[in-house]
Order: C-alpha cells, then sequence, then structure tokens
C-alpha cells in the first residue's frame, strides 16, 4: 500500500522511466515493424448471452501482496480460463509491483492462439511505444488509463491499438473519466466491439475496493460500448450485482488467483452473471 500518495503517479513515473529506456534502445522501430508483421490477433468475442469475463494473470498485486510464486503456471492458466469461457485474458506486464513481466504476455497469447482467445496487456502504459511492444510481445488487447494520459496521446495510443488489431480497454475512476471517454468514444462510434469501457473501484490512495461506485456511476458511461467493472468481483453474487446494474464484463484477477479451482469460480461467475438477462 502506498501511503498518501497517488498510486496513479507512482506507476506513472515508473512507466515513464521504463519508457524512455526503450526509446534510448534505438528500437522503436524495429519494435513497429515487428508489430505489424505479426499475425492477426484473435478477435474479441462478447456472449450474446449477455456477461463475460476477462479473466487475469498477474504474480502479486500491492493491494494483495504475493499471488502466485509459479511463473511455470502461465500457460496453463491462460488455458484453464479459456476452456472456462473467458472472452480474453489480462496479464500483468508491470514489473516493480506486479511481478509482472513481457515474457508472461508472449506465453500466455501463444498457448490462447489455438483456442482463439486474446490476451490483454495490463499495465501502466505512457508512451506509443509502449503499445507497439505490446502487440509485439503478442498482444491482442491492451489497458489504457483514461487518467495518465492526456487527450492527445490517448487518442494516439487507441489508434495504435485499434490499427493492429487490438481491443482496447478505457479505464475509468469516476465521473470526470467517464465523461472523457464519451468524447473519445464520441469521435469512434462503430468500434463498440472493440473499445471496452471500464470502472475500476479502487481507491486509488489507500487501494481499497468500494463496489458501490458501481452503482452510482453505471449511467455515466457512454452508450453503444460494453461496460467493464473492474476490481472487487470475487464472487458469483459479485458478478450478478454488477449484471444487474448494467455491466456487461468483469475484469476478475485477485479471486481467480487466490483459488485452487479458478476455472470452477469463473464457470460459477459467469452463470451467475449471465442469468435472467441479455446484454443491454
Amino acid at each position: 500500500m502506498i501511503s498518501g500518495e497517488d498510486f496513479l503517479e507512482v506507476m506513472g513515473r515508473a512507466s515513464r522511466e521504463r519508457a524512455k529506456r526503450l526509446v534510448a534502445t534505438g528500437h522503436p522501430r524495429e519494435l513497429r515493424r515487428q508489430a505489424l508483421g505479426m499475425p492477426p490477433p484473435p478477435p474479441l468475442r462478447l456472449s450474446e448471452t449477455g456477461f463475460d469475463v476477462i479473466a487475469e494473470i498477474k504474480m502479486s498485486s500491492p493491494s494483495a501482496g504475493r499471488l502466485s510464486g509459479d511463473a511455470a503456471s502461465i500457460e496453463g492458466r491462460a488455458v484453464g480460463y479459456a476452456e472456462a469461457g473467458a472472452c480474453a485474458v489480462s496479464v500483468l506486464t508491470e514489473p516493480e509491483r506486479f511481478g509482472g513481466d513481457l515474457q508472461h504476455l508472449t506465453r500466455a497469447a501463444r498457448a490462447l492462439a489455438p483456442r482463439s482467445v486474446p490476451a490483454m496487456a495490463k499495465d501502466f502504459l505512457v508512451a506509443p511505444e509502449q503499445v507497439w511492444q505490446a502487440r509485439a510481445a503478442g498482444a491482442g488487447g491492451v489497458l489504457l488509463i483514461i487518467r495518465m494520459l492526456d487527450d492527445k496521446r490517448l487518442g494516439e495510443m487507441l489508434d495504435i491499438a485499434l490499427d493492429t488489431g487490438m481491443f482496447v480497454l478505457l479505464e475509468a475512476f469516476d465521473g470526470d473519466d467517464l465523461l472523457r471517454i464519451a468524447s473519445l468514444t464520441a469521435r469512434r462510434s462503430g468500434n463498440g466491439g472493440t473499445i471496452l469501457t471500464g470502472l475500476n473501484c479502487r481507491d486509488l490512495r489507500s487501494l481499497e475496493v468500494d463496489p458501490a461506485r458501481f452503482e452510482r456511476l453505471a449511467g455515466e458511461f457512454p452508450a453503444g460500448f460494453p461496460k467493464v467493472a473492474e476490481s472487487g468481483i470475487e464472487s458469483a453474487e459479485d458478478a450478478a450485482a454488477v449484471a444487474a446494474l448494467g455491466y456487461s464484463v468483469a475484469l476478475i484477477g485477485t479471486a481467480l488467483m487466490r483459488t485452487d479451482q479458478p476455472g470452477e469460480l469463473l464457470a460459477r461467475i459467469l452463470r451467475a452473471g449471465r442469468s435472467g438477462r441479455g446484454r443491454p
């Protein structure tokens, strides 16, 4: 836990340093060439039954501590998520606080390719070069955090992702962030299948979750883009609650990493979310 300081500010500084080192290597042009030479990623397919899960692989987190010491299980976990019905697998690549690595993403993407399920690069991306890097590593989707990027940089990174066949999860933390998402997506109507709009209910100072935020802000999302509930979804009951509020996707990491039976938990969550409702 980081006391007295905005978590995103801390992560943003670290990410900017990584981006500077990436540019300093003189390899950005090569990364772009590699990214453009990759086979098309699997498309994101959302269920017509009305609720989906992006299941996450992460070794640790600042709020939950160590979640797995077994990096050798990445392929098996990714495939298990896909077989249990995940529409995508999120892979933490941030190295300092989450124990991530781009190789984790590459390994997951390769294991998922025969099952046509995309792997999403989850990191605190701040530069276009990092989007190219993620695609070159096998990403079929990327997370972009609204609050970390100005409009020009956000639009540039979004366009790179969409132009290379990736889906994008735009992450918000409050109503102001959602207003920015609405402005951004208004210029990109017709991308409702590749742009997801997410709300993270985690407090950026205490790192505690506030699930009530899902209800307070459910009506603030732009129309026409799937709504994603992020953080705090740990059970079938939690999934049913956010589905009833109109969220059609949940991003779930810690709960799946902590259980010995992630496939069973994921299946229960999907059944609960899909029970009695259709996609809005």
